[in-house]
């Protein structure tokens, strides 16, 4: 795992440098009261998800699958 380091309005970027459609931009926008409020800017064909509910979107796929 790779972990940062951010302060407000500093962002992270994940993607190739050369491949602008698949980059995800990830910036702090506000930290308070022990909560992070993150920004995310992507293409609008990716889908951005909580963990949880990321998860629950593959177990749902894993059972339609199986049934």
């Amino acid at each position: 795992m790779l972990v940062l380091s951010r302060k407000q309005q500093e962002s992270v970027v994940v993607g190739k440098a050369d491949d602008a459609g698949g980059v995800l931009k990830v910036t702090v926008l506000e930290i308070k009261q022990g909560r992070v409020r993150l920004g995310f800017e992507v293409a609008d064909d990716v889908a951005v998800h909580r963990w949880e509910v990321w998860e629950r979107i593959q177990n749902e796929s894993l059972a339609g699958k199986a049934s």
